[in-house]
């Protein structure tokens, strides 16, 4: 078959199963597919930039995604101005001391000589600040949460547009990963991706655990949405006529409303980075990336400064991750930290960038569809199948009770299952790189 033929017929049969899903269930459930499909596909093209283009292994995507997130909070929260009055300026304060003391630390170890004197200057220098810092910061912290802690206990954000916390979240995710390339970019593969788990872990945590910056576990909701809200939708005359005139009932047409509205920002993103990103694979700077992925030690003695390159391509891959996350917690209308799993933010978006082809933008695009089209729709189709084979049974039969409570377990199955098997008969993926 025909390339070109080939990659239609498999976008047609993913776009087929996400129209059956609509016809045998909802179209609300369907577009919920879409609009969750085309934020993954946004995570499997930043990690198929890393992984696909220059042989990254980062298993780090939760964090980055984690941290777009939070640029939602910080860009379109309105701030809290009481906060703010009780140790907000405090907090910043101390965190431009904290950064002072590292930056004086890192100019005594460049400017002097290796000797006592130097370490002893250093140590002097961190844990003096450190105990200023504390103090400082500390007290800020406890004043912020204390205003009001069951509703807001934080500083908030700028009150500004949603959207624009999308390049925002790209922005955090790019200087994180900037941190982290400077410090893990020379170890080896599998030390690098222990690396980059354990920093996503640790941004985790702090989201988990600092208060007053996004409320920790105690979530942030209401985050406002570039889309109208359906009861507004629902009390407007003309909508609700428009509605019924197409055969819809207001509720079910608002909500399908504000879906493909959604559906319309994402599939413009989704639109403009897959063009991004097969202009950059095309350019000379893309055929040096996989030359390098290829062959670190010929590209070295080509000239080529491998860790720099690997540098840039990790922060832009992370930026993307990072936007997706913006535009994730966007939908979400919330941010709740606990939800940010390695296994759906890192492992399920691996798992998209290997079936869907690595090193082929448009297969990662096709990967993130099928893969979480599966991961939505595979636990009640093992629910339904389990009662159907077990429906002779007795009710309180072991054999029935045990199938019908091992349905829950199916998304891994299958996710493992449909690796496997990818990987056995097409092990460079649905769309194979060229």
């Amino acid at each position: 078959m025909n390339e070109t033929l080939r990659n239609v017929f498999l976008f047609a049969f993913v776009a087929g199963l996400i129209v059956l899903s609509g016809v045998m269930q909802s179209w609300n459930t369907a577009m919920v597919i879409v609009n969750m499909g085309l934020v993954s596909a946004v995570m499997s093209l930043g990690l198929n930039l890393q992984w696909g283009f220059a042989g990254l292994f980062n298993v780090g995507v939760m964090g980055f995604t984690a941290l777009g997130g939070l640029a939602t909070v910080l860009v379109a929260m309105p701030p809290v101005t009481e906060a703010w009055a009780a140790g907000g300026w405090r907090i910043m304060l101390g965190l431009l001391f904290g950064a002072a003391v590292i930056a004086a630390a890192a100019v005594v170890r460049y400017r002097m000589r290796p000797s006592r004197r130097r370490a002893a200057a250093m140590v002097t220098i961190l844990v003096v600040g450190f105990f200023v810092y504390r103090w400082i910061f500390d007290a800020g912290v406890q004043a912020v949460e204390a205003v009001d802690p069951a509703k807001t206990g934080y500083l908030g954000g700028l009150g500004l547009p949603v959207v624009l916390a999308w390049p925002v979240g790209g922005l955090l995710a790019a200087g994180a990963a900037w941190i982290i390339g400077k410090a893990a970019l020379g170890l080896r593969s599998d030390y690098l991706a222990i690396a980059t788990l354990g920093i996503a872990e640790i941004i985790i945590a702090v989201l988990k655990n600092e208060d007053w910056l996004s409320r920790g576990v105690k979530n942030v909701t209401g985050i406002p949405r570039p889309v109208p809200y359906e009861i507004d939708l629902q009390s407007d005359p003309g909508f609700v006529a428009k509605a019924e005139a197409m055969g819809f009932d207001p509720v079910t047409a608002s909500s399908l409303f504000v879906k493909v509205i959604y559906a319309g920002f994402f599939a413009a993103v989704v639109a403009a980075l897959l063009v991004l990103a097969q202009l950059a694979l095309k350019s000379p700077w893309g055929r040096m990336l996989r030359a390098i992925r290829d062959n670190e030690v010929a590209a070295e003695a080509m000239g080529k400064d491998v860790t720099r390159r690997h540098l840039q391509v990790f922060i832009l891959g992370s930026a993307v991750c990072g936007m997706a996350g913006a535009m994730m917690t966007t939908l979400d209308s919330a941010l709740i930290p606990t939800t940010y799993q390695p296994l759906r933010y890192t492992f399920l978006i691996w798992v998209m960038v290997i079936v869907g082809g690595s090193g082929n933008n448009l297969g990662a695009v096709l990967g993130g569809f099928l893969v979480w089209f599966l991961w939505v729709q595979v636990e009640p189709m093992g629910q339904w199948f389990m009662a159907t084979i077990t429906a002779p049974m007795a009710e309180d039969n072991a054999l029935r009770v045990h199938l019908l409570e091992s349905a829950a377990h199916m998304r891994l199955l299958t996710m493992g299952v449909v690796l496997l098997v990818v990987l056995r008969f097409s092990p460079r993926g649905l769309i194979p790189e060229k």
